[in-house]
């Protein structure tokens, strides 16, 4: 985003016709208005040209828009990890003592986690279990995982709030803390098949279980619509939503500007032009505790 707008202040320009237009990539090999042709392709598709390449159906009313489907991330994740989390909080709740004399997780000896194509082969890739950069790591569900629940057993808590991931879980120490490395071995990833793939976009299909030290199983039974989900009606998305951007804030904003800056971002629709003009017209509380891996 910041490189477009660097590019449109220096005077690049995109099509004026952001969906028909003939020059798009994907209209090069297809069309309509095909620009190369392709290879044994007798008949390369040339006509109408100025023809939109899709069928495109934009709504004047109604309350049916696409924006009211959108999903929200509680914290610092990849979003496919959501029912993974969710069935990990649920486990947490049902069975408070895991979160006692537990610090370093030796109460559970094996953590299965079923997910769905493409969550199984992405974010639950075994390579995934051993991440060196944040950037690995927020897109490894084994990390993840194993950061919440790390945070769970040594905090004595569970919930979105109480664990949401900061970009400190992300820093050098947090990758390479000891209990959570442990953690992530015990991971195995099952990918749920039919059963869960076709289920998904419309839920994050997802279950976890744990194996105990005493042989039991605890089992988070199918997560479809986990917290920050569009069809999810279970959690106080606002409230959740108001400690992440509570948490952000600290970071980014001095304590006596923070909530200041916090307004500027609120409450849109009672905004002036000028409001929306200088929205972004704060200063950052640049902080030196945070040590990238």
């Amino acid at each position: 985003a910041i490189l477009s707008v660097r590019r449109s202040m220096a005077g690049f320009r995109g099509p004026a016709d952001i969906f028909r237009n003939p020059e798009a990539i994907f209209r090069l090999f297809e069309g309509p208005g095909q620009m190369l042709s392709v290879v044994n392709d007798p008949s390369p598709n040339l006509a109408q040209k100025d023809a939109s390449p899709f069928m495109l159906s934009v709504g004047l009313k109604g309350d049916d828009f696409a924006i009211m489907g959108e999903h929200f991330k509680l914290g610092l994740y990849e979003h496919q990890s959501a029912g993974a989390i969710q069935g990990l909080l649920n486990l947490l709740e049902q069975n408070p003592g895991l979160m006692s004399e537990n610090a370093e997780g030796q109460k559970i000896s094996a953590i299965d986690i079923t997910a769905y194509e493409p969550a199984f082969g992405i974010i639950g890739d075994p390579a995934k279990k051993d991440p060196t950069t944040r950037q690995s790591a927020d897109h490894s569900m084994a990390y993840i995982i194993s950061t919440l629940l790390r945070k769970a057993v040594q905090g004595g808590k569970s919930g979105w709030k109480e664990l949401m991931l900061s970009p400190y879980d992300y820093s050098a120490s947090a990758l390479y803390d000891p209990v959570t490395r442990s953690l992530m071995e015990k991971i195995n990833f099952v990918h749920g098949g039919p059963e869960y793939d076709e289920k998904y976009p419309d839920g994050i299909p997802t279950s976890i279980s744990f194996k105990l030290e005493d042989g039991s199983v605890n089992d988070s039974g199918f997560i479809m619509y986990p917290a920050g989900h569009a069809r999810n009606t279970t959690h106080d998305l606002e409230d959740i939503l108001d400690h992440k951007f509570d948490m952000l804030s600290k970071i980014a904003f001095s304590a006596k500007d923070k909530d200041a800056c916090l307004a500027k971002l609120t409450n849109l629709q009672e905004k002036s032009a000028h409001d929306i003009k200088t929205i972004y017209d704060f200063d950052i509380d640049y902080k030196d505790d945070f040590k990238d891996a």
